[in-house]
């Protein structure tokens, strides 16, 4: 499972190592819309290349789709989402956003009493009674709801506060990427030696602590220390990530597997997108009326809000320790836990 998973996720992270650097470039010397017509050509060509060499499986005992179940979900997340977005940007008072917000409830409400009378939900809750994925699920989307934000305070904290132009800001986090794809290589021994409920209530609250020590950049701060932050933070960032993910199949059998993957990823994209959300939200608390152009300030109330999210993904890890010391053995190849000398002495 570990060395699928990596082997598909470490091309994936030449994204994140490149996409920043390149991103800086575009908006400091082109129109900053250009950006958004990137992906156009990518996505050509990924779909060219899927029609030209994936093959096309079908399965013909596939149940009909949950239409009723897709509206109800699909536009309960996608109203929730937009609530947190105009809440952060201010957009509209108080009651409206309440009114909105009461209404994605109701509908995500409504679909939990749809999804449990149902044969074929779109999404099958009764996974969340196995404890291994609903410690995954619910774990990641807190510790994401932390780190979800980084990618909005770390560009404010770089061209605001430092004064670097974008593309020497990119510069500054491809050390985490390079040290993800380290990680990706190295993170099935640590799971094989350590299991998953140690790595993860261990390297959750090493993420949180790093996240945090960002509190400790400023304009006196050397280059180099800020790339060993970041690569550090990479490294936590990686073993993290691929923890969760694996964890999630740990129990699931292969009928599931396919729905518990839709669950696991649609919990992963609105947890990120709240993440943003709940980042600007903290950010907006703590610069309040503060000019751009007090940078000292500024700076100082960005530290503040890293403090913030470093907190969240510290208490996260509260959320691993239900699991139990031979959880995930069955996707990282760990050998089980004796429990006792006679069980040590029959092994």
């Amino acid at each position: 499972m570990l060395n699928a998973m990596n082997f598909v996720v470490i091309p994936a992270l030449i994204g994140p190592l490149l996409g920043p650097f390149m991103g800086g470039i575009i908006v400091h010397w082109l129109p900053w819309r250009t950006i958004f017509f990137v992906n156009l050509p990518i996505g050509a060509l990924g779909l060219w290349l899927i029609q030209r060499h994936m093959p096309d499986y079908r399965d013909e005992a596939v149940a009909p789709l949950d239409r009723w179940g897709f509206l109800l979900f699909g536009s309960g997340i996608a109203l929730l989402s937009y609530v947190l977005e105009i809440f952060g940007e201010h957009r509209l008072s108080a009651g409206p956003i309440l009114g909105l917000l009461a209404v994605s409830l109701a509908l995500l409400g409504a679909y939990y009493w749809h999804g449990t009378r149902v044969p074929n939900p779109v999404m099958r809750l009764s996974l969340f009674r196995i404890r291994t994925f609903n410690v995954a699920v619910l774990g990641g989307m807190i510790t994401r709801l932390g780190v979800g934000g980084m990618p909005f305070l770390l560009p404010l904290l770089y061209q605001i506060g430092l004064g670097y132009p974008p593309w020497q800001a990119g510069l500054l986090t491809m050390p985490q990427a390079i040290a993800a794809i380290a990680m990706k290589v190295m993170s099935r021994s640590i799971l094989a030696r350590f299991g998953h409920r140690r790595v993860l209530t261990v390297n959750t609250v090493g993420f949180g602590l790093t996240m945090a020590t960002f509190t400790l950049v400023g304009p006196a701060t050397p280059i180099w220390s800020i790339l060993l932050l970041s690569f550090t933070q990479g490294l936590f960032s990686a073993l993290q990530f691929t923890s969760m993910n694996t964890l999630v199949y740990a129990d699931i059998n292969d009928r599931d597997a396919s729905m518990a993957n839709s669950i696991a990823s649609t919990a992963q994209m609105m947890s990120l997108s709240f993440g943003v959300a709940f980042a600007s939200l903290v950010t907006a608390w703590f610069v309040g009326d503060i000019p751009q152009s007090d940078r000292l300030n500024f700076m100082n109330a960005l530290h503040r809000a890293f403090l913030a999210l470093g907190s969240v993904a510290v208490i996260s890890s509260l959320v691993f320790w239900r699991l139990r010391a031979d959880d995930g053995n069955s996707v990282s190849n760990r050998q089980a836990v004796p429990t006792s000398p006679e069980a040590a002495e029959a092994a």
